[in-house]
Order: C-alpha cells, then structure tokens, then sequence
C-alpha cells in the first residue's frame, strides 16, 4: 500500500512547491512524488497532470521526445493557476531506462517508438496509472481538471471515483527529430493532438 514518506517546500524556477514522496517502503529510493504548487486551493476542481518519468527528455534534454518540455509547461501551468504533478516512476512507458535506449538503437535502424518496444517483446506502452489514482485518493483529491491529450489517462480517472472535471490539452511543438514520435502518440495511441506533429 502507497503512503506519504516525507515531504518539504521546494523553491523552484517556476514557484514555490510542496514535493511529496509517496511509496510502499521508506526505503524506496525512487518513490512516485506528488509536487503540488502553493496556491492550488483544493475546494474547487483542481488541476493534475500524471506525467511519466523521463531521464532522457528531463534531465538530458533529448530531442526525441517532449517529455522534459510537457514537465516544464505542467510546473509552469500549476505556478500560475494552482493544482499538482503526479509524477510517477514508470520511465520509457515503464520499460526502464535500459529497454528505453534499447528500444532507441533500434529507432535508429527505422522502427517506430511502439515498433522498436515490441521487437524488444516489450510492451507498447505498459504504465498504470491506477497508481495515480491511488496517489490521489491519499491527497484526499476528488475533483480534478485533467492536463493531458492521452485518452488512457482519461479513461483511468472515468474509471475511477475521482470526478474528471474537464480535460486541459497540453501540447508542444514538434520538432524535426519528434515529429515521428508524436505522429505515433497520434496515429497508434489516439492521443488527442491538432497539427503540431506535422509542423517543422
């Protein structure tokens, strides 16, 4: 069973945020956190955004995904208007950071994101955000407006007793090197994004 670890106030480059670790052990060196702005009011909707860990587009800036940059607009979206980031630890769509570069030599011999997973006999996409769900349920929130185009994370809080208020898009421009990328979150997933996967 998930439980709160510890938390503090953390100054960031966007605002001032509460980071929550939140996992079974104590002991877990990488726990999901939730990281919630200081203004968010939780009488009304509020905001979230479950946003998968990414190493690569987080830290290192790849190009190949727009992981660090969602990350960044969601922390700068909650600053603004309150709510909070899920963060959970499911990196590369939850196959871990080895698969993931894995999964990328073979990108670079042709293969798609969902192409490159199953050669691996991985899943396309194998996270669970029933975690979120459970994480939420702990922050005693009930009623969110939901920062996403991915109609799965949708579907886990329609199937849940979390209320979805509305959904909130969270889009970012393609480049050059993710227009591939985001063309397959668009054509094999249902993400729910307009024409920036087709503009350089």
């Amino acid at each position: 069973m998930l439980k709160i670890q510890a938390e503090s106030k953390v100054p960031t480059s966007y605002g001032n945020f509460r980071m929550i670790a939140i996992s079974e052990e104590v002991t877990d060196w990488m726990p999901h956190m939730a990281i919630i702005a200081e203004n968010t009011d939780f009488s009304k909707p509020v905001n979230v955004r479950f946003h998968s860990e990414c190493i690569t587009g987080e830290v290192f800036h790849s190009e190949k995904c727009e992981c660090g940059q969602q990350l960044d607009a969601s922390m700068k979206f909650m600053h603004e208007n309150g709510g909070l980031i899920v963060y959970l630890r499911q990196e590369g769509r939850n196959i871990g950071i080895i698969n993931k570069l894995k999964a990328y030599s073979l990108q670079e011999q042709g293969y798609d994101t969902v192409q490159a997973n199953l050669e691996l006999g991985l899943p396309a996409d194998d996270r669970d955000f029933a975690v979120a769900i459970e994480i939420l349920k702990i922050l005693k929130v009930t009623d969110i407006n939901l920062l996403t185009n991915n109609p799965e994370k949708i579907k886990s809080v329609e199937n849940s007793e979390i209320n979805l208020n509305k959904r909130i898009p969270l889009q970012i421009d393609a480049t050059s090197d993710s227009k591939s990328y985001l063309k397959v979150k668009k054509d094999y997933f249902g993400h729910l994004l307009d024409n920036r996967d087709e503009v350089l």
